[in-house]
């Protein structure tokens, strides 16, 4: 019993003194280091400020959501949009001595015709060839064949009796000889003097390409000019943005136009504006037809049906055909097929700044025994001017 005693007491002292070298030889190994500690991090300074921000944050009082007015819906909400102005009212330039004004246009006409004459006529010797050569000119010039051989015996004539041969004699004998082929007895005022004492009733026609939609917007500056009002027919419904683009020539001027739908009844256009030129107790009703291809002869019909419908109205006073004086004697082909559908009063021929050829204004007026009563002398809204034979021939010759 006491050795067994003995051996406890034995294990309990060796297993306290292998416990102490334990602990001991892991008291002996460096710990490690603790981790380091958050740094204390100071705030900006704050940005400095001005005006209401520099200043403290006053309590202000404020509405809940009940205490705000809020649209019930039933009364529209109007946002008022600003006035827009109306656009101003052009004031086209005098009519009178337009022509002259704008004599220069015809430059080129005035290198073919008229110099092309004098240089031919101030030769030495007067021979055949040489007058062969002023025929020739002549024609080039579309004068016509009927004009141009009456021309020339004139000329020849005159120069053997008179026997006349400086430079300034024989501008003067030309200027003489074309002035009376333009014939200067020809009445070339548009009427616009109604015998029923209505507005003067005025209606535009002419093929597509001619310029017809512009003319008819600058014979309304031409109008007004002279102290007319005016109300515009748009009665060429077939073509695209026709209508607008003749309301804006009218709106310059201060001319009321009158329209109608994309692809209406023509007539019926046609008929309401000269009903509310009546009304309007305007001066003139110009009104623009569609641009019809003389070709086709149902267009044409219909062209004749918007003559008669206006009609009913009051009689037309006047039936202007616009030409385009490029074309020369092609324009003479129109001018006939025109003129056995409606009674054309007058010619309107434009783009005679261009290539045209002086000419066709005499042709024009031998083929349809009518006078040209307006000329296009360029893309000026003021470029329209009365048609003067003396101020014609003298652009054409030169100084």
């Amino acid at each position: 019993m006491d050795i067994l005693i003995l051996a406890v007491v034995i294990a309990v002292v060796v297993v306290g003194a292998l416990g102490g070298l334990i602990v001991g030889s892991r008291r002996k190994k460096q710990l490690p280091p603790p981790p380091p500690a958050a740094p204390d991090i100071t705030a900006p300074p704050a940005e400095p400020h001005v005006g209401d921000e520099a200043e403290t944050p006053r309590e202000e009082p404020r509405r809940t959501v009940e205490e705000v007015d809020l649209p019930d819906g039933s009364t529209p909400v109007v946002v008022e949009e600003p006035p827009t102005e109306a656009p101003a009212i052009e004031i086209p330039e005098p009519t009178a001595g337009r022509l002259v004004r704008l004599r220069a246009r015809l430059s080129r006409s005035q290198n073919v015709l008229g110099k092309g004459l004098l240089t031919l006529l101030s030769r030495e010797h007067l021979d055949e060839d040489t007058w062969e050569e002023i025929e020739d000119t002549l024609l080039i010039s579309d004068i016509g064949v009927q004009p141009t051989q009456e021309l020339v015996e004139r000329l020849r004539e005159r120069v053997k009796v008179l026997g006349t041969r400086t430079t300034a004699e024989l501008r003067g004998l030309l200027r003489e000889e074309l002035v009376a082929l333009v014939d200067p007895s020809m009445d070339r005022t548009v009427s616009t003097e109604n015998e029923t004492g209505g507005p003067g009733i005025v209606m535009v026609v002419g093929v597509n390409g001619t310029g017809k939609t512009t003319t008819t917007g600058k014979l309304a500056r031409v109008l007004i000019a002279d102290g007319n009002t005016v109300v515009l027919g748009a009665a060429d419904t077939f073509r695209a943005a026709a209508a607008d683009q003749l309301e804006t020539w009218g709106e310059r001027v201060g001319a009321h136009t009158v329209r109608g739908p994309e692809g209406g009844d023509p007539a019926s256009v046609a008929f309401d504006a000269v009903k509310e030129g009546k009304e309007m107790a305007a001066d003139v009703v110009l009104i623009d037809t569609a641009g019809r291809l003389h070709t086709k002869t149902g267009l044409m019909d219909e062209l004749g049906k918007v003559k008669r419908v206006v009609e009913k109205h009051a009689p037309l006073d006047e039936v202007l055909l616009v030409l385009d004086a490029t074309t020369g004697q092609n324009g003479l082909v129109q001018a006939r097929v025109f003129a056995e559908v409606v009674n054309i009063t007058g010619i309107v021929l434009t783009k005679l700044d261009g290539t045209a050829k002086g000419g066709i204004v005499v042709a024009v007026q031998r083929e349809l025994g009518v006078p040209v009563k307006l000329i296009g002398l360029g893309e000026g809204a003021d470029d329209l001017a009365p048609f003067e034979p003396d101020a014609f021939v003298d652009a054409l010759i030169g100084e």
